[in-house]
Formats: C-alpha cells, sequence, structure tokens
C-alpha cells in the first residue's frame, strides 16, 4: 500500500506538449528523472498517470534532453484529453497493472477460441485504455480474416455493444442501413436517409469514418453539415426529423469499434469477424430494429466471390438475430464504382445531384438508392415488395427527399457546400476502345495517395464506367487533390500501374 511519502516521491508536475499521437494515450520523461531511475521505467513502458480527479493508463516516451525538466511529465494530446488535468497540476506514477486478458489473446494466436468471458474481459480492457497500439494489432492480428467462428464473433458482438452506451427510443420500429465497404464512390447512405425519413419512418443513421477506403459516409457528411453530435443533440436532431446523419464516434456507441478501426486502418486490413461485430454492435447500440446491408461482391471489391459473400451474409444474418436484429443482406454489384466521386466532397456532389434531381446525376448511384430505400420499406412492412420501389421513387422524384435531407443538416447545424480542390490533373487513355475492367482498389489507392480522406476536397472524378466507349487522348478520369505534392503521389502510382482501368482496343 502506498503512503502519502511514495506520492510525493513519484509525482511529477504536467505539461501539454501538443504531440498528436491519435488516440493513443503517451507519457513523456526525461530517462535521467528520479521516477524513471527509482522505478525502472523504460521507453514503451505502461504507467499509471493518477490525479486527484483521474486515472489513466499511458505508454511511456523517453526524452535526452531539455525538452522537460527532471520535475515535469509531458503529455501527448490524446492523453490530456482523457486525464483533464490543469496546467502545471502534480500527478503521481507508478507501474500500471498487468493486462490479464492479454493471455487469452495469445492463446487465440496459438489457436485457442476465445470464450464469451475472455471476450468481454479483452474489450473492456480495450476500451479502458489498457492495451497498447502493438498489443491492439496483436488482437486484431489474431483475429484476421476468418479467425473468428460463429460463436466468438456473436460473444465479440455483444462485449462491445456492453462497453459502451445504448440509444433507447419510445418509437417500436427503427431502421438503418449499413454498406460492408470496399467499394469507391457507392454514397448511398445519405439518399436512403433522406428518401426513407422523408417517408415517415425513423432512421437515426450513425456513420463510421474510413477505415481502407478514401471516404466514410462520416467523411462525406462532414463536407456538407456538422456530424460531431454529443448524444441529446442527436436525439433531439431524430426527434425533430425522424432521422440524423451523424459520426458515431461522437457519442460512444460502441467506443471499442473505433479503437479497433484505428489500428485495421493503420495496417490495411479488414477481419471477416470483427467487420460483423463492428456494424451490428453500432446497430444494436443505436437502438435499430431492422437493418438492410448492402454486401457488393466483385473481384476487387471488399468481398471478392459469391463463395465469401454466402458465408459472410449468414454471420450477419445469424448474429443479427442473436442480438435482436432483424437483418437482411442485399448482394449488389462490387465490379466498379458507384457513382463518380470518390473522396469525401466528390461523393457529397453526387449525393447532392441525386437528390436535387438534376439532369446529369449519376444513375447508378440513383438507382442503387432507391432500391435500398425500398427493401428497408419492405422488411419494416410499410409497403409491399411491389409497392416500395415506386414509394422510394416518388419520394425522391416530388423533391421531399431533399427537402427532408436539408432539414436534418439545418437540425445538425446547418448545411454547407463541399470545398472544391485547388489542383486537378486528367488521367487519359492512351487508346481507343472499350472500358472492360476497372480496378476498385488501385483507383481507390489514387484518391488515397490524392489525400483522401484526411484531405476533404481530394479524390477522383471517374469518366469511364464499364463498357463505355473512348476516345484515345479522352480523360478516364481525374485526380483532385489539396497540394501539389499529394497531386504528384498519386500521379506517380498511376503512371507505375497499367491496369488501374483496362481497355479492350477496336478493330481497325
Amino acid at each position: 500500500m502506498t503512503n502519502e511519502h511514495d506520492h510525493q516521491a513519484n509525482s511529477l508536475i504536467l505539461k501539454r506538449l501538443g504531440i498528436d499521437t491519435h488516440q493513443e494515450a503517451v507519457v513523456y520523461m526525461r530517462a535521467d528523472c528520479p521516477i524513471c531511475r527509482s522505478e525502472g521505467f523504460q521507453a514503451h513502458s505502461r504507467v499509471q498517470v493518477i490525479t486527484p480527479h483521474r486515472t489513466i493508463i499511458a505508454t511511456l516516451n523517453m526524452i535526452h534532453d531539455s525538452l522537460l525538466s527532471h520535475h515535469e511529465a509531458g503529455l501527448s494530446e490524446a492523453a490530456w484529453k482523457r486525464l483533464s488535468p490543469q496546467e502545471g497540476e502534480t500527478a503521481f506514477f507508478a507501474h500500471a497493472p498487468s493486462v490479464t486478458s492479454l493471455s487469452a489473446v495469445r492463446a487465440k494466436l496459438y489457436g485457442h477460441r476465445l470464450s464469451d468471458e475472455s471476450l468481454q474481459a479483452i474489450i473492456q480492457d480495450v476500451v479502458g485504455g489498457k492495451y497498447t497500439d502493438i498489443e491492439l494489432s496483436s488482437f486484431i492480428s489474431a483475429c484476421v480474416g476468418d479467425r473468428l467462428d460463429r460463436q466468438e464473433i456473436i460473444g465479440l458482438t455483444k462485449a462491445m455493444i456492453q462497453a459502451g452506451e445504448k440509444i433507447h427510443w419510445e418509437h417500436p420500429l427503427i431502421v438503418d442501413k449499413h454498406s460492408i465497404g470496399g467499394l469507391p464512390g457507392n454514397r448511398t447512405t445519405p439518399i436512403v436517409v433522406a428518401i426513407v425519413t422523408a417517408a415517415g419512418l425513423i432512421m437515426p443513421k450513425t456513420s463510421s469514418r474510413a477505415i481502407t477506403s478514401p471516404a466514410g459516409t462520416a467523411d462525406t457528411m462532414a463536407t456538407l453539415t456538422n456530424i460531431n453530435l454529443d448524444l441529446p443533440t442527436l436525439q433531439q436532431v431524430v426527434e425533430k426529423e425522424g432521422g440524423c446523419l451523424a459520426w458515431g464516434g461522437s457519442i460512444h456507441l460502441s467506443p471499442a469499434d473505433d479503437i479497433l478501426i484505428r489500428i485495421e486502418r493503420a495496417l490495411d486490413v479488414d477481419s471477416e469477424g470483427q467487420l460483423v461485430a463492428s456494424i451490428l454492435s453500432k446497430k444494436a447500440a443505436a437502438g435499430s430494429t431492422h437493418v438492410v446491408i448492402d454486401m457488393p461482391v466483385g473481384p476487387t471489391a471488399k468481398v471478392r466471390t459469391l463463395e465469401m459473400a454466402a458465408v459472410l451474409k449468414e454471420h450477419l444474418e445469424q448474429t443479427g438475430k442473436a442480438i435482436g436484429l432483424k437483418v437482411h443482406v442485399m448482394m449488389t454489384d462490387g465490379t466498379q464504382p458507384v457513382g463518380r466521386g470518390i473522396g469525401p466532397a466528390l461523393e457529397a456532389l453526387d449525393v447532392l445531384s441525386v437528390l436535387k434531381r438534376e439532369k446529369d446525376a449519376p444513375q447508378d448511384l440513383r438507382e442503387k438508392s432507391l432500391l435500398l430505400a425500398a427493401k428497408i420499406f419492405t422488411i419494416a412492412k410499410v409497403a409491399t415488395q411491389k409497392e416500395s420501389y415506386e414509394m422510394a421513387r416518388e419520394i425522391l422524384d416530388e423533391g421531399r427527399a431533399w427537402i427532408k435531407f436539408q432539414a436534418i443538416c439545418e437540425a445538425q447545424g446547418g448545411f454547407h457546400f463541399p470545398q472544391k480542390a485547388a489542383f486537378t490533373h486528367d488521367v487519359l487513355a492512351t487508346t481507343k476502345g472499350t472500358v472492360l475492367t476497372i480496378d476498385n482498389r488501385k483507383l481507390a489507392k489514387v484518391a488515397k495517395l490524392a489525400g483522401a480522406p484526411e484531405s476533404g476536397s481530394a479524390g477522383i472524378v471517374l469518366h469511364s464506367p464499364l463498357k463505355q466507349q473512348v476516345e484515345k487522348g479522352k480523360p478516364l478520369f481525374t485526380i483532385h487533390a489539396e497540394t501539389h505534392g499529394e497531386l504528384n503521389y498519386a500521379l506517380n502510382y498511376v503512371i507505375a500501374q497499367n491496369n488501374i482501368i483496362t481497355i479492350v482496343q477496336e478493330a481497325e
């Protein structure tokens, strides 16, 4: 048991260093400070940082110059926000307790199953900030691909739901829609929310930011309105307008998901089981009762074969059943992007053109949005399967969806048009012919190298969908970037590739 003398001996004055370590809490000390010597702290030690009001666990980094005095400890931005101290406040430091749930992660790496109890412990420790980024990476690696069986997926989903807040609505029917992802563009969600809520259904849509893609729904909506809603504000928006389009990370629904997504993004991997748990834990936490899931299938989509799609579909529907959700999976075309824009602002412009019924709006985005909205009407039993599509089409064509979308944006803090990138470059066809294939993954990488999603206006505008006739020297796609450097990164990658878009040459 520590006494007052121990606290005084192991105390340092806190200093905010303004270092962005993303979500990882990091504390900085001089290597020769008294605490490091007496406690035997080393770089990457896990330490407790204790103030009278709050305690966090942080990763220790060592300083070997005069950035800090012997009596100071620096905090990263993530650590400072989590601890919320006063500038100059004193904190007590001690070794962090061992994380016992890591033994289950190690066992999984060697092929053992994760029990419900182990998954509960792991997720609680993840949310509690007890895992380092290296340890988080090991958990994700242990679960990557198809290494979680059905019961493990259900257990993980339940653990992620229980680790965060859950919204309870007075309405008995709450609908939602989600895309598996992996297909550039495909920004149907804002259009579907507008159609469905204009019909009077309740759809509190919380979305993620991009994991491995150039944009997520939250990234796109951030170019149009405020998406950082706290829970009371989100509930007010939904009660007023019937729906919202918010970032899920701002309201702590399934908070483990945002932590795991950050590591998945860095590793550029997706886990089949964690994907199911990620989607359904967010839906259950948001209070949904009926969910339609868009699963694009194609050779360069996230789900590449019909066999993979069938397995994932079964996981989603059966896991949904286990947690009380009615889930319907729609397998859709994943052979090419949906819409023209790839990147937050460019996808937002596509969404607006469909909602405003502009003549040159991308028809594939319009049609897919109508089919998804119709499926929601069907599973919610507000219309028959035959009537649902016509119902969705009328709401869009009469302008009711556009009016509703603007109202939702205004309720969330105001509507604004997305900005345009400062630099553009056309990538031209080198031959005349017909577009045979589009590599979704490589096209998405071009958009990411151009700066998306961090640079909201960056990305690609696609001019040449499948089966389109193209002329030599005409643009296949246009790269948008906010800086010369990012534009050059993207162009260098395009030059190094020869099959992003393949064209069958016409016979002379």
